[in-house]
């Protein structure tokens, strides 16, 4: 391990240790405040800035600032609840942990002896969803982009296992990633993709009403298995506590083109995603930079 990346790891496990010696809702709203405080003075704020100026034009300077603070704290809260994810993935009627419509739907989901992808994005707490399908008993895998330095890597996948109760697999984005999800599908497991970010390699479809560069891995997957593929994602109703929402599967079309197919899956999918954001805007990760440049 290099020097820069060992110094790294042993901040990011000083700064996750300080939080793990809180309450869940303490640690939750302690990172919370720290971003909401922090966030606007960082560089990458501008893109912050720059992404709601271009999805959100008909908001008001000031609904922007709103906007970009809470992003902000939801990342800070997303990061400080990494160490009490064991917590959160309980079923509980008030305080930290989670509350959906329907437990015997999603647990039938996991368990179903076919394959299937659970698409999602970076709303609300993304870390959830992996721990709590293999908690439910799924054969679960993710498909996720490394940190720069290898260390933190493991110490972010250590946090997932523990909070899942087993380990499960995660496949790193690239060729041989690809190829690894592709057998796992094959297998009957259950793959969780997060799809909001923006990838050079894959196809322009309409987002926020502008073109975006998006993966087709989930659509592709999706059609040549014929499987099912589900929107899926969580909603933050307070400290450490939210909501999961799991909608219905989409319709897989089949037009006889596959490329047009795979566009128009793809297209489907991120515009399900933009209506999750548009409901609460403030839970989204508007610090990447998901569009193509001026």
């Amino acid at each position: 391990m290099s020097w820069p990346d060992r110094a790294e790891t042993l901040l990011v496990r000083a700064i996750l240790g300080s939080f793990a010696a809180l309450t869940p809702t303490a640690a939750s709203n302690l990172g919370g405040a720290i971003m909401r405080t922090l966030g606007p003075m960082l560089p990458s704020h501008r893109v912050v800035r720059e992404n709601l100026r271009r999805g959100l034009p008909e908001l008001s300077p000031q609904e922007h600032r709103r906007i970009g603070r809470e992003a902000w704290e939801n990342l800070g809260r997303v990061l400080a609840e990494l160490v009490h994810l064991p917590a959160i993935l309980q079923f509980t009627p008030s305080g930290p942990g989670l509350e959906t419509a329907d437990i015997a739907a999603v647990t039938a989901l996991v368990r179903a002896p076919t394959a299937a992808i659970l698409f999602s994005a970076h709303v609300g707490n993304w870390e959830l969803q992996l721990p709590l399908g293999t908690r439910l008993g799924g054969d679960m895998a993710g498909i996720y982009r490394a940190p720069q330095r290898p260390g933190v890597t493991n110490v972010l996948t250590r946090i997932r296992h523990a909070a899942a109760g087993r380990a499960f697999p995660l496949f790193p984005k690239g060729a041989k990633g690809g190829r690894d999800a592709f057998a796992f599908l094959r297998n009957k497991g259950k793959l969780g993709m997060l799809i909001d970010q923006k990838l050079n390699e894959g196809i322009a479809v309409p987002f926020f009403g502008q073109p975006a560069m998006t993966t087709v891995a989930a659509a592709k997957f999706a059609l040549h298995f014929r499987c099912p593929i589900i929107p899926f994602h969580t909603e933050r109703l307070g400290p450490a506590r939210y909501r999961l929402v799991m909608e219905q599967a989409l319709p897989l079309p089949a037009t006889g083109d596959a490329a047009r197919d795979t566009e128009l899956l793809t297209a489907q999918m991120t515009a399900i995603i933009e209506g999750w954001i548009r409901a609460r805007p403030g839970e989204w990760l508007w610090m990447h930079r998901r569009w193509r440049s001026e």
